[in-house]
């Protein structure tokens, strides 16, 4: 699913904002695909 798709659903669903629990996940658990993906822009 992508961040389009993410955004459509966000929309469907106002209740549930699935882009900011996405982005407090991301923030906290920092998982290693996310390490990964900022290791490869900022290198």
């Amino acid at each position: 699913m992508t961040i389009i798709g993410l955004g459509i659903l966000d929309a469907v669903i106002p209740g549930l904002p699935i882009i900011a629990l996405i982005l407090i996940y991301v923030i906290l658990e920092k998982p290693s695909w996310f390490i990964r993906l900022v290791g490869e822009i900022y290198r």
